[in-house]
């Protein structure tokens, strides 16, 4: 485990107990200070600090101001972090239970040194409890990635799905030694758990259905038309556990790669259904990554009269949703899990990898 520490002249001494514990138990990366003489602007430390943690350069970190406050309040301006100054025991095992605090923020003038250590191991040694948590978190992560609020009716939502049962497949598909076969069912089985929350506004309209008891008022779906739209290859992999539950959803399918050298997606195959404009329309595409082959098969989706339009995907970057919500901010997203970042080479991270090689079997 690596952590990044930093502080500014009020956090100086505090910090040579922090390094000095943290020393035997994961490796360090020293951030600054390295003198207290002379005033520091904490600012600078923190943002440092935040994006090792937030590129994942170091898995957590430690900073130190005169309170730890403005330490947090800068920190967590940079994508993906979660820091809060816990200045005794009990705030540093809540802040990881609930929050899954990756930088704590400690006050040098708050706090002396001796009592840094039992906070610093209850911090460590804390699980994160998720369940309830998880939800509240994962709604921090999508405001976060710069979506606009649904409270809009012309804004499109981020919906971050926290099913128990949904983040448990989604931890198996991660894992790079999940076998082809395996793969592939879990994503059908995810794509088929998410059905339920993108298909909740659907209207109903009221029927009378005899039992063999007596007669009763149930609901039927209000013959709302239905299209799916998987982005090849790998959005093929999530239309059968869809049409599982939707089974009258006509299916298109649209074909995009990249240019090797503009890096723009080109189509090369899309055919949709004639009724496209009458139909509530899934784009399906498994990893949201750069947003460009998302963002290009909405628009030629739109260019061939289609209208209400949602995307539906596993995993995706905050990179990702900011260009669909560039160029489609009306579009609601619904993704399985939001991770951090994308690397120099256009991949989620955490991710999964290549979606539609672990699907085929291809590399």
């Amino acid at each position: 485990m690596i952590l990044a520490v930093g502080c500014d002249h009020a956090g100086f001494v505090l910090k040579a107990a922090v390094t000095g514990f943290l020393g035997g138990r994961a490796e360090v990366m020293d951030c600054g200070v390295s003198r207290e003489e002379e005033p520091f602007d904490y600012p600078d430390i923190a943002l440092k600090v935040a994006r090792e943690v937030s590129e994942g350069r170091a898995n957590m970190g430690v900073l130190m101001c005169g309170t730890g406050i403005g330490m947090a309040v800068t920190a967590n301006k940079i994508r993906g972090v979660r820091a809060a100054a816990c200045n005794d025991v009990e705030s540093a095992r809540l802040g990881k239970a609930h929050n899954d605090l990756n930088i704590l923020t400690l006050g040098g003038r708050v706090i002396t040194p001796d009592p840094v250590a039992p906070s610093l191991d209850t911090w460590l040694s804390t699980s994160f409890e998720g369940g309830r948590h998880l939800v509240r978190i994962n709604r921090i992560a999508a405001a976060e990635a710069s979506v606009l609020s649904s409270d809009s009716p012309e804004s499109g939502r981020v919906v971050v799905f926290n099913h128990p049962l949904v983040q448990h497949k989604i931890s198996i598909i991660r894992d790079k030694n999940t076998s082809v076969k395996e793969f592939r069912e879990l994503v059908q089985e995810i794509a088929g758990l998410m059905v339920y929350e993108i298909t909740r506004n659907l209207p109903l309209s009221e029927i009378e259905v005899e039992t063999p008891v007596a007669m009763t008022t149930a609901w039927t779906l209000a013959g709302k038309k239905l299209a799916v739209v998987p982005v090849l290859r790998a959005g093929l992999g999530m239309v059968d556990g869809i049409l599982q539950l939707i089974p009258n959803a006509k299916v298109g399918h649209i074909g995009l790669y990249r240019d090797p050298e503009t890096l723009n997606p080109v189509e090369y195959y899309c055919k949709l259904p004639q009724d496209i404009g009458e139909r509530d329309i899934f784009v399906l595409d498994p990893m949201l990554a750069t947003g460009g082959s998302a963002a290009a098969a909405i628009s030629l989706i739109r260019a061939r009269g289609g209208q209400k339009v949602s995307l539906v995907c596993l995993i995706a970057a905050p990179e990702g949703i900011k260009k669909v919500h560039e160029l489609h901010p009306e579009v609601d997203i619904f993704i399985a899990a939001l991770d951090g970042r994308l690397n120099d080479h256009g991949y989620i991270v955490p991710g999964l990898g290549d979606a539609g090689d672990r699907l085929f079997g291809t590399k």
